[in-house]
């Protein structure tokens, strides 16, 4: 699929991240001469030819005073993993929560949940919180606590 000029200056505009204003569309279709209106229809028609996966905030944990964070890895029956995964993943603590493949013998983890708390202590809690709610249906679990801040990119255009 071939990019049109708009499509190039939108991306251009917004690889770096929405802008961190009241309206950041407005803000956006300033830069570019157009509506926000138009910004928005093209974003989302992005999105649905799939040249964009997703549009989402992306928050500093660490600015925000959430310096543990820990991937919690389960172990949970594969008939209830995608019922449990939504309850784990609507809890306040959990900024993402999905399910993966088992990798046996050596990962027998299923449901990955990202846990954030303002110290290791408070992780270990919500960790706890999570494995009474999973009861029965979780065999296993840890925490893999994040050692480095990986920078969060958007979509980019070749050469940029």
């Amino acid at each position: 699929m071939s990019l049109s000029d708009f499509d190039r200056a939108l991306i251009a505009a917004t690889q770096g991240g929405l802008p961190l204003v009241e309206r950041p569309y407005e803000a956006v279709g300033a830069v570019l001469g157009v509506s926000c209106t138009q910004v928005r229809e093209r974003l989302a028609q992005m999105l649905e030819e799939g040249l964009v996966r997703r549009i989402g905030a992306v928050p500093n944990h660490y600015r925000l005073g959430f310096t543990a964070n820990g991937m919690t890895v389960w172990d949970v029956d594969d008939d209830r993993v995608d019922d449990l995964g939504a309850v784990v993943g609507a809890l306040p603590g959990v900024s993402h929560c999905y399910r993966r493949p088992r990798r046996l013998p050596g990962w027998r983890y299923n449901l990955f949940a990202m846990v954030h708390g303002r110290g290791r202590e408070a992780v270990q809690a919500q960790t706890e919180e999570i494995a009474a709610l999973l009861g029965e249906a979780c065999h296993a679990h840890e925490i893999l606590y994040s050692s480095a801040i990986l920078k969060k990119t958007g979509l980019r255009l070749r050469g940029d």
